[in-house]
């Protein structure tokens, strides 16, 4: 048998809303409640009417909260028996989870990624994906070689970041893309420290000149191995310099 709602006393503390944002006051005012504990995991929810009441606030504008609150995955309605508290904690989405997750645990994903995204550029590449690898691999080392610490440095991270998205986009496997795509915006803050501990300007430790010119020659050549093994060196070594940072 479920708990019943929370007593009298808990749900006073709600009081009435403020005008504008209704429904994102409500959603939070009930998210609070929940992350409190003053409604716990399998407790059911007073009813729309007495949400509304107290909220003071429409019965469509608690419906909206609630429908806010399943879709974080806090709440979940049963025919029948009304809207249940399942999670204290709304659900992360995964660029969340990507934003907290450490440099660490990052990078050995992307190695994944990376080295088999270079082993099938390497199988699959087309003329025209050679021809956006080649200017990719310019731009980038032309960035390194104006590096420097201040206003080029970004434009080298991006740089740099663009000719490993040509080498992902040249496996054409659209889910490895957009996988990697999701990892663009943690991998440039992590370049951006590693700035910060290797100079740039005369270190190969991760944007060498020849690890990038041999994995684009890989590829060319059709040498899945040989291109696996260079970008997986490469992401070696550049994790291997953020951690020595931290």
């Amino acid at each position: 048998m479920s708990p019943g709602p929370p007593s009298s006393k808990g749900q006073a503390r709600l009081g009435p809303l403020r005008p504008s944002p209704l429904v994102e006051q409500a959603t939070q005012r009930l998210r609070d409640q929940i992350a409190d504990g003053s409604w716990p995991v399998g407790t059911k929810l007073p009813g729309e009417t007495t949400l509304a009441r107290e909220l003071g606030v429409g019965r469509s504008t608690v419906r909206e909260a609630l429908r806010a609150l399943a879709g974080a995955g806090l709440v979940q309605a049963r025919q029948g028996a009304g809207v249940f508290v399942i999670a204290t904690e709304p659900d992360e989405d995964w660029p969340a989870r990507l934003r907290r997750a450490s440099v660490a645990d990052v990078y050995e994903i992307r190695m994944m990624l990376e080295v088999r995204a270079a082993e099938l550029a390497a199988e699959r590449r087309t003329d025209t994906d050679l021809t956006a690898l080649a200017a990719a691999l310019a731009a980038a080392l032309a960035a390194r070689d104006t590096a420097f610490a201040g206003p080029a440095i970004e434009p080298f991270i991006d740089a740099d970041i663009a000719l490993h998205t040509a080498v992902v986009a040249a496996a054409h496997n659209p889910i490895l893309a957009d996988l990697f795509a999701e990892f663009v915006p943690v991998l440039r803050d992590g370049l951006l420290d590693l700035v910060t501990l290797v100079d740039v300007r005369t270190s190969d430790t991760a944007h060498g000149r020849a690890a990038h010119a041999a994995l684009i020659e890989a590829i060319r050549t059709g040498a899945p191995e040989a291109a696996g093994q260079i970008i997986k060196t490469e992401l070696t070594q550049t994790l291997a310099a953020l951690l020595q940072g931290r």
